[in-house]
């Protein structure tokens, strides 16, 4: 659950700045929520899923 959170968190703040700095427009924001919401309801759903945390898992284990 923590991950999904931060994950929106970041996704949330990268729109933001889209929208501020490089002329996201609203309408544009708002289709991206849409596809979002609806892609969540699609056979793809859990391939998604798991990619994002195999992708947290690596970035979680680089080492500085």
């Amino acid at each position: 659950m923590i991950l999904s959170i931060s994950g929106v968190v970041l996704l949330g703040i990268i729109v933001f700045l889209f929208f501020r700095k490089d002329g996201l427009k609203a309408s544009h924001a708002l289709v991206c929520a849409l596809f979002g919401f609806y892609l969540a309801g699609t056979a793809i759903a859990p391939s998604i899923t798991a990619g994002g945390a195999s992708l947290a898992g690596l970035l979680g284990g680089i080492k500085f």
